[in-house]
């Protein structure tokens, strides 16, 4: 047991300085712009570059959205696949998937060739990196929902709230969600760190976002590069204690705590 705990402690060790140092040595670069210039010049430079903030709006924004439409779809199928036609649920995992084996040009152009031609031109337009996003988050949306309902009684709590006199809506809403909130916030966390890193996609239908952004400072501006990749890596543990705080708590039946 106690040579165990010390394996344990040194793995911890190495793998804590294996993410840390990275990150110190990110810092340090950040500040060197020069003996002529203050250390935060870089830092400032960013956070007073209009397009920092409006890639990020448009990010945030487009992930957000992402989540909306992945839970509006997938939460009702995932539910009544689980309930009802149990036999469908390999079916619905194979379509959720789908979008790791399609290349994201391959997705853009459809989409383009789509709906930017034959059905107005949509292609300069958010809505169409929105419904590109919406499809990329669907695998990571939809494991995290399979997993939530794996690990609750769906049968049972459907059957009681049903029982209880409850609708169908009200049990998707007022039962199952509630339930699931863990789960979902897992994938609404994983969809919002995939599209604040995105490039591909973005860079394709032409729009500003803050993984274009991040990749365009990187290759003009060196030091300001590192403290954007210091902020972005702030911001993502910024939404993670902000999940963190949501998630306080266990909610059952009705949301009761």
């Amino acid at each position: 047991m106690k040579g165990s705990r010390i394996w344990s402690l040194i793995v911890g060790v190495v793998g804590l300085l294996y993410f840390v140092v990275p990150l110190i040595a990110t810092a340090q670069f950040s500040v060197q712009e020069g003996p002529s210039k203050p250390f935060w010049a870089a830092y400032s430079s960013i956070l007073a570059d209009p397009q920092f903030w409006s890639s990020l709006r448009l990010s945030l924004f487009m992930a957000l959205s992402a989540v909306v439409i992945g839970l509006v779809v997938i939460v009702p199928a995932a539910y009544w696949a689980f309930l009802r036609v149990p036999r469908m649920q390999s079916w619905v995992e194979f379509i959720s998937i789908l979008p790791f084996v399609v290349p994201p040009i391959v997705l853009v152009l459809g989409l383009v060739r789509l709906y930017g031609s034959g059905f107005g031109p949509l292609s300069d337009r958010p809505v169409m990196l929105m419904a590109a996003y919406g499809v990329v988050s669907m695998p990571y949306l939809f494991r995290s929902v399979d997993n939530g309902l794996r690990s609750m009684d769906v049968r049972a709590l459907t059957e009681a709230a049903l029982g209880l006199g409850a609708s169908w809506p009200r049990v998707l809403f007022r039962v199952v969600l509630p339930n699931l909130r863990t789960a979902l916030l897992g994938g609404a966390f994983l969809v919002f760190a995939l599209i604040m890193g995105e490039y591909a996609i973005s860079s394709m239908l032409g729009f500003n976002t803050f993984g274009v952004y991040m990749l365009l400072t990187g290759q003009t501006r060196a030091h300001a590069a590192a403290a954007l990749a210091l902020i972005s890596f702030g911001l993502v543990w910024l939404l993670v204690g902000v999940m963190q705080a949501v998630n306080r708590g266990n909610v059952t039946i009705g949301g009761a705590r």
